[in-house]
């Protein structure tokens, strides 16, 4: 994968294979500490601690697809590249947090590439799930919630055209208003 937004969407549909209703993507860029934290957090099965102990295995998967499982491993891979940390947290019946922290000016360190692309992806492809992002650059804050959306439009679906307009431009407008730079918002749309 070329771009973190790749691997946050692979990660969320994990979540989405898990049987997950609830999803929150959180992206910190941390200037002043020189950090970008990357948090994918969900209500699905979870896994138990074994399973978590070996998640980080290319040859361990649930899929019945394939016999192996690179999303999460590559992420893993990308994090501790760039001088940063990676992390999952579970528990059975309760769900999963996947974290990856990377150091924001290194060199090696791949550009977050399309995340509005991304989240309209999640959010019009699954709309059963609820879908929470928030992004934070320093200490502006902007948080992204579909529910209210949802019980706003009664049943009109997410797939019409002007809904699907209304949420890219609250993406962007919001992303923006937070100083910013994800990438200069994705190299202005």
């Amino acid at each position: 994968m070329r771009e973190l937004a790749l691997h946050i969407l692979d990660i969320a549909e994990n979540s989405i294979s898990a049987g997950a209703t609830r999803v929150k993507i959180t992206i910190e860029e941390n200037f002043s500490d020189d950090l970008l934290i990357i948090k994918i957090e969900d209500n699905g099965k979870g896994m138990d601690a074994e399973t978590v102990a070996r998640i980080t295995d290319p040859f361990v998967t649930s899929r019945t697809t394939r016999k192996v499982g690179l999303g999460i491993p590559f992420f893993k891979a990308a994090a501790e590249a760039c001088q940063g940390t990676f992390a999952i947290q579970s528990e059975p019946g309760l769900g999963t947090r996947v974290e990856a922290s990377f150091q924001h000016s290194h060199i090696d360190r791949m550009p977050l590439g399309d995340i509005i692309s991304t989240l309209m992806t999640l959010i019009i492809g699954t709309p059963e799930v609820h879908w929470i992002f928030e992004y934070q650059v320093d200490e502006e804050v902007f948080i992204f919630d579909d529910e209210p959306i949802k019980q706003t439009l009664e049943g009109v679906s997410l797939s019409e055209p002007i809904v699907m307009k209304f949420i890219r431009e609250a993406l962007i407008e919001g992303i923006q208003s937070t100083s910013q730079p994800l990438e200069e918002v994705s190299q202005r749309i």
